[in-house]
C-alpha cells in the first residue's frame, strides 16, 4: 500500500495578513436589519465616511500579541509593586505632602480610566469598520487595566495615609473632582466620532504629556519607585494611544471636506476643557511636589506650544488650524498653578487632601521660574496668609464659590491680560442666566446650551440640600471624609505628625 504523500507545509502569515484577517475579515454586511439600524450613531454627527477600509492601525497589534506582551508588563509591574510594600518603600519618598499629589490622582485621575475603558467599549460597538473596532476593544482594554493597576500601585499608601481610603466614592460626590468627572460625562454622552477627538485626539494626542509626563518624573525624584514602574508599564500603552489619535483625525479628515468643520469645532472645545482640567496638575507640579523637575510654565512650552506647533502645521494642508483660545493659554501659563493652588488653600478644609504655604526655598524657585508674575501677584498674598497661620488664624473661606457653568471649577481664573481682575462671563438662556470663567467655556456652552443646562454643580447642589445637610461637616460626611483627618491644612494633620515620628525613628535608628 503507497503511504500517502505529506502534506505541504503551511506558510506563516506575515503580521500585515494576521492584522488584516483580524480587522477586515470579520466584518459582514448585515441581512436581517439594514446597516443603518444597526450602526445608528455613524451618521447623526454629520461625518461622512467612505470608506472603513481605509483604517490602518500602524501597530498592526493581533490578539496574541496583545495579551502576550501585556502579560509580561504585568508580571514585572507586581513583582516591584510587592517589592515595595514588603520593603517599606513608602518611608524613601521625599516628604509626606507628596502623598497628597497621589491622593488627588487616585481620586481625579485613575476613575477616568474607567470611564474611558467604558467609553471606548461603547463608541467601538458603533462602527462600522471592524479596524476601528478592534482599535477601540484593545483601547478599552488598556484603559481598565490602567485604572487597576493604579489603584494597586497607591493602595499601599491607604495603609498609612488619610484620604485614599473611598476614591470612586468620592469621585462621584466631592466638588472639585466634579471638574474631572463632568469632562468624561461630557465626551461619553457625545456620538463616536467626537468621543475619539476629545480622548483619543485632544487628550491622548495633545494634551496627555502634561499629565503623564510630569506626574511620573515628579514620581521618580521623589522616591515613589511604586508609582514610576507603573507609569512605565503604561508608557508603551500610552505611546499607542497617541499614535491611533492622530490617525483617527487623519482618517476622518482624509474621507470627507465637510468633516473638516466638524473637527476643527470639536478640536476648539476639546483642547479647552482638557486645558482648564490639567490645571489641577498646574498645581501638582508647581506646589505638591517637595522635589521639583520643572514648572508648569515649562512643561506647557515644550509639550503644547512646541509640539502643537509642528502638530498643527502637519494638519494645516486638511485645513485644521491651532485651537481657539491656545494662545489665551499660553497667557495664563505664568499664573495658572498659583490661581488653582490659591483656590484650593481657600477650600481645602472641604477637600481630602491638604495644602499648606510654600517655604521661603519653595517661593525661591517660584520667584525664579515666574519673575514677572510671582513676587508681583502672589508672593505678598502667600506671605500675608503664612502670618495669619502663625498667629493661629490659618485662613479658610467660609463662603461656598460660584462655579462655572462648563469647566465647574470655582470662578478664580483672572483675565488673560490683567491678572489682578477675575475673568467673568456670563450667558442668558431660556431666561436663566449661566456664568463662565473664560471666553472658552462661554463659547463651549452656546453651542450646546441644552447639554450644560443640565451640568450637576455641587455648589447649587448644596444650597439645595441635595448634598448630606447643611453644615460643612453633613456635607463631608455625604462625601465620606473623614472630619479632621482627610482635610485642613498639611501643619498639624496626622499625616505630617506620623511622618514625623518616623523620621525620628529614622534618626535614632540609623540602617
Amino acid at each position: 500500500m503507497n503511504a500517502m504523500p505529506p502534506l505541504p507545509k503551511q506558510r506563516k502569515l506575515s503580521l500585515k495578513e494576521r492584522y488584516a484577517h483580524l480587522t477586515r475579515g470579520l466584518g459582514w454586511e448585515t441581512t436581517y436589519q439594514p446597516m443603518d439600524k444597526v450602526f445608528p450613531y455613524v451618521s447623526y454627527e454629520g461625518i461622512k465616511i467612505h470608506d472603513w477600509d481605509a483604517w490602518e492601525d500602524p501597530f498592526r497589534l493581533t490578539m496574541d500579541a496583545y495579551w502576550k506582551y501585556q502579560a509580561e508588563k504585568e508580571r514585572k509591574l507586581y513583582a516591584v509593586i510587592e517589592s515595595f510594600a514588603q520593603n517599606n518603600g513608602h518611608l524613601n519618598i521625599t516628604d509626606a505632602r507628596y502623598v497628597n499629589a497621589l491622593k488627588l490622582f487616585l481620586t481625579g485621575v485613575s476613575p477616568l480610566e474607567y470611564s474611558a475603558h467604558r467609553g471606548y467599549a461603547h463608541v467601538g460597538r458603533h462602527f462600522v469598520g471592524a479596524g476601528p473596532r478592534i482599535a477601540c476593544q484593545m483601547q478599552a482594554i488598556d484603559e481598565l487595566r490602567h485604572a487597576q493597576t493604579q489603584i494597586h500601585t497607591m493602595s499601599h499608601y491607604n495603609k498609612f495615609f488619610d484620604g485614599l481610603h473611598d476614591p470612586r466614592h468620592m469621585h462621584d460626590r466631592v466638588w472639585y473632582l466634579s471638574v474631572p468627572k463632568s469632562f468624561f460625562e461630557d465626551a461619553c454622552s457625545a456620538g463616536p466620532f467626537e468621543f475619539l477627538t476629545a480622548i483619543s485626539f485632544s487628550f491622548e494626542y495633545v494634551l496627555t504629556n502634561l499629565l503623564f509626563v510630569p506626574f511620573m518624573s515628579g514620581a521618580a525624584y521623589n522616591g515613589d519607585m511604586a508609582t514610576v514602574t507603573f507609569g512605565f508599564s503604561a508608557q508603551s500603552d500610552e505611546a499607542r494611544h497617541m499614535t491611533l489619535g492622530l490617525e483617527i483625525i487623519k482618517f476622518m479628515l482624509e474621507q470627507d471636506e465637510a468633516n473638516v468643520p466638524i473637527i476643527q469645532k470639536w478640536i476648539d472645545k476639546w483642547f479647552w476643557r482638557g486645558y482648564r482640567l490639567l490645571g489641577l496638575v498646574s498645581m501638582m507640579m508647581d506646589y505638591m511636589l517637595p522635589k521639583r523637575i520643572m514648572s508648569w510654565a515649562e512643561a506647557w512650552e515644550m509639550y503644547f506650544e512646541q509640539a502643537g506647533d509642528a502638530l498643527f502645521e502637519d494638519l494645516s494642508r486638511y485645513g485644521i488650524r491651532k485651537p481657539k483660545y491656545h494662545e489665551v493659554a499660553s497667557k495664563e501659563k505664568h499664573r495658572l498653578s498659583h490661581e488653582v493652588w490659591s483656590i484650593f488653600y481657600n477650600y481645602t478644609h472641604a477637600a481630602a487632601f491638604h495644602t499648606w504655604m510654600p517655604t521661603e526655598e519653595e517661593m525661591t524657585w517660584l520667584s525664579a521660574k515666574y519673575p514677572d508674575t510671582f513676587d508681583k501677584h502672589y508672593r505678598p498674598r502667600f506671605e500675608c496668609w503664612t502670618e495669619m497661620q502663625a498667629e493661629g488664624k490659618r485662613f479658610y473661606n467660609p463662603t461656598l464659590p460660584q462655579l462655572c457653568v462648563t469647566c465647574q471649577i470655582p470662578m478664580g481664573f483672572t483675565e488673560p491680560d490683567d491678572p489682578t481682575t477675575i475673568c467673568f462671563r456670563s450667558a442668558d438662556y431660556k431666561g436663566e442666566r449661566y456664568h463662565f470663567c473664560s471666553d472658552g467655556c462661554k463659547d463651549i456652552f452656546q453651542n450646546e446650551p441644552e447639554k450644560y443646562i443640565q451640568s450637576w454643580l455641587p455648589v447649587h447642589q448644596i444650597y439645595q440640600g441635595n448634598c448630606g445637610g447643611a453644615e460643612v461637616k453633613d456635607v463631608l460626611a455625604w462625601y465620606h471624609l473623614n472630619f479632621g483627618t482627610d482635610n485642613f491644612d498639611y501643619e498639624g494633620s496626622p499625616d505630617q505628625k506620623l511622618w514625623e515620628e518616623w523620621q525620628a525613628q529614622k534618626a535614632t535608628n540609623p540602617v
